[in-house]
């Protein structure tokens, strides 16, 4: 046995990756305060489906995350193979209050939130929401039906870690953004509300602006104040509300189902 076994001399193999590893959490800090957290592969996938920008993408298990890939979106199993950085266990744990479990923390540039003013698809209006569960879940909504946009008032912030994570990335697949009444985009605004018409007998149009108030308080009087339109939900007597939610993706549905196609949809095949 050499001095050198007898003193377990040092894997120079091991003090790059402590050098690198330290280099990562070098950019995290620098970049974290102007960046929008990614939390977990599926907030990952959809940024980089819908063209986000991600300066750094981080895992403790690079092998484990690109099999994910290949599975679930192969066509992106190349460009997290070219962005995903491996840094040593437990290190997601001290940059993330709680870690996702497929091991997965990125960083992205925020959506600007602009919307044109000539649209073919409504911005969702959440009215002082205050579940950031539920604003992701929207968000989510409001992707998968090509809405132009979900906008907020109130103090929520709408790119909040947990509205990112509920809305599984799906932020940079639509325009999002906080605002208030006044800075609303032009259009016909459709407010939902108990004593409204019902709204089966009526055409959303496609650049309409519909605005959702909370489940507890309803929408807000100075919005209501505004609306063009008060359009109810049909619901059974006796039950209260609806979650935000499910409010959404039936006034969503109502509008898509007057389309011949669903927005974004193929159209007919070409020889």
């Amino acid at each position: 046995m050499t001095a050198g076994d007898e003193t377990g001399a040092a894997d120079p193999s091991t003090g790059r990756r402590g050098v690198r590893a330290a280099e990562l959490l070098r950019q995290w800090r620098e970049l974290a305060d102007g960046s929008v957290l990614l939390d977990g592969f599926h907030a990952l996938k959809h940024a980089l489906r819908f063209g986000a920008g991600v300066p750094l993408a981080l895992t403790e298990d690079r092998a484990a995350v690109l099999a994910l890939a290949a599975d679930l979106a192969p066509d992106l199993t190349e460009p997290m193979s070219g962005l995903l950085s491996e840094v040593p266990p437990g290190t997601l744990s001290g940059l993330v209050p709680r870690p996702h479990p497929t091991g997965v923390a990125a960083l992205a540039v925020r959506g600007s939130g602009q919307v044109p003013d000539v649209r073919a698809a409504p911005v969702v209006v959440l009215d002082n929401p205050r579940h950031l569960g539920n604003v992701g879940a929207v968000i989510r909504l409001a992707a998968g039906a090509g809405a132009a946009g979900v906008f907020t008032t109130g103090t929520v912030d709408p790119w909040h870690p947990n509205v990112v994570r509920a809305s599984a990335g799906l932020h940079f697949a639509t325009a999002v953004r906080r605002c208030e009444p006044s800075g609303l985009p032009p259009g016909p605004l459709y407010a939902l509300d108990p004593a409204g018409r019902d709204i089966r007998g009526l055409v959303l149009p496609d650049d309409a602006l519909v605005a959702f108030g909370s489940e507890r308080h309803g929408i807000s009087d100075g919005l209501r104040d505004r609306a063009d339109h008060l359009v109810a939900l049909p619901m059974r007597p006796q039950v209260s509300s609806y979650n935000l939610a499910t409010s959404v993706a039936m006034t969503l549905y109502h509008w898509m189902a007057g389309h011949a196609q669903p927005p974004g949809a193929a159209g007919p095949a070409r020889s």
